[in-house]
């Protein structure tokens, strides 16, 4: 019994029992990961494993029940006790739930992939991060760590409505950073960001990153920021670098125009949100510069993949163009329910998962400068990059972040180091403050994004790139 069999014998048990509609996911995940401390391996963490996820849908109620056995009696009875879960929620009156038209596609589908990651040797991936980590640790760093991370899935998704799916993604990325501890102050510095860069590629995403050549340079600015002066408190032009920019598109666009928050299914992880769907197409969200799109065929991006979770091909739309609010992150369900004709962004982290919305590529399009050009353009501001901290209310509208650097902007120019810049605001405020936006663009990888109970860690994407906003409150008052 091929995979393809696994699941058309769980969809047909799920409906002989009652569902009206059922879909499954027979899923087989390969990772990897490995972390160094100053010149030293640290750990080395492998594991796989393989398993069916079935959805049954009966009347309004969705169950969901998942088997680590791929057997053909094990993927019978995962269909009856989905359908047999979706039966017993099914205690209320109400009406049945729909779900968005999609076209029922037999097809395969594999991300782009130059250089097996789980194919190149242990040694070669680990002297990489030894010689990374000695060499920040030589330059000054007391704690120089590096960590690599690697995913290898497979999907085959069967539905009743005739879908017949299978995916092949490869993840990777990695990344280091450098710590320094003084006289009552610490300080760190990352590459290529807080948590490294990610995307849908092979290893060779890893050798383009370069992480030696980077190390000593942390190592010093880690350095200089213990002595480096404090981010002055005040209202001031912020400038925010493209990986700090990711960061404020995941927390303040991305998780709020998740539907499923809008619509108050999703509560856990700081989440319902601050949008009211009768205000969709007429909320101003940001200046006439925001234009966010939601793209998950953007290549190499760690948010793409060729159909979601429920066999919705991949598609680019927009969530907010000209600074209007005009899309959502979405189901077939919480579609059907908010009156819209499209899905495609439901994805769960393994085969024991409920598949749920979660972001794709989430992301800025470019602007018309450069950062050169914004700074030039700045006569008082600061400038701050890469994520140190975040924190944000439960309708994604009031935040605070902290940064690993800033620098001084006076007349142009960029001067003193600052340490410490933090930042604070409202997030339409903020975004209607956006006056500057730069054209390079970079797709930072988020392999870290948790949401739902049972917890699941989503893999997104941001294109981003620099943007100045007006009159934002950083740093900290005494």
């Amino acid at each position: 019994m091929n995979q393809f069999d696994v699941a058309t014998a769980a969809v047909e048990a799920a409906l002989a029992a009652g569902a009206r509609y059922a879909d499954a996911r027979v899923m087989h995940r390969r990772s990897e990961s490995m972390s160094a401390r100053n010149g030293e391996i640290e750990e080395l963490s492998q594991d796989e494993d393989a398993g069916v996820g079935v959805r049954a849908l009966v009347g309004s109620s969705w169950g969901f029940f998942a088997l680590p056995d791929l057997s053909p009696a094990a993927a019978k009875r995962a269909g009856e006790r989905a359908t047999a879960i979706a039966r017993a929620s099914a205690t209320l009156p109400g009406p049945a739930v729909d779900l968005v038209d999609i076209e029922a596609r037999v097809d395969s589908w594999a991300s782009a992939c130059a250089v097996d990651p789980l194919g190149v040797a242990l040694s070669v991936k680990g002297d990489l991060l030894t010689a990374a980590t000695a060499e920040a640790h030589r330059a000054g760093a007391d704690l120089a760590e590096g960590l690599y991370q690697i995913w290898d899935t497979r999907k085959w998704f069967v539905s009743s409505q005739g879908h017949r799916i299978d995916q092949h993604i490869r993840e990777s990325g990695a990344g280091i950073s450098a710590t320094v501890i003084g006289d009552g102050e610490t300080q760190r510095r990352s590459y290529p960001s807080y948590r490294g860069q990610y995307g849908t590629r092979g290893w060779e995403l890893v050798d383009e990153l370069d992480l030696t050549a980077h190390a000593a340079r942390i190592a010093d600015e880690a350095r200089a920021l213990l002595t480096a002066p404090q981010c002055p408190a005040g209202e001031t032009t912020l400038i925010l670098g493209s990986e700090q920019m990711a960061l404020q598109i995941h927390e303040s666009v991305g998780h709020a125009i998740e539907l499923d928050r809008i619509l108050g299914w999703e509560a856990a992880f700081a989440g319902t949100s601050w949008l009211d769907l009768a205000k969709i197409n007429q909320l101003r969200y940001g200046s006439e510069l925001m234009n966010i799109t939601i793209d998950p065929t953007i290549p190499g991006a760690l948010g793409s993949f060729g159909y979601d979770d429920e066999g919705t091909p991949a598609t680019r739309r927009y969530a907010v163009r000209d600074g209007i609010w005009v899309g959502t992150l979405a189901g077939r369900d919480s579609a059907a329910v908010a009156g819209l004709d499209y899905a495609g962004s439901v994805r769960a982290d393994g085969w024991a998962r409920l598949p749920m919305v979660r972001m794709t590529n989430v992301g800025l399009q470019p602007g018309p400068h450069t950062l050169d050009e914004i700074i030039a353009e700045t006569a008082d501001g600061v400038l701050m990059d890469l994520n140190r901290s975040w924190s944000i209310d439960d309708k994604r509208l009031n935040f605070q972040f902290g940064c690993e650097i800033g620098w001084e902007i006076k007349n142009g120019k960029r001067g003193r180091m600052l340490r410490n810049p933090t930042y604070t605001g409202i997030g339409p405020r903020f975004w209607g403050s956006m006056d500057m936006l730069s054209s390079e663009v970079v797709s930072w990888g988020t392999p870290n994004c948790g949401k739902g109970q049972p917890g699941q860690i989503g893999h997104t994407g941001h294109p981003a790139a620099a943007a100045r906003f007006r009159g934002v409150r950083v740093g900290v008052r005494g």
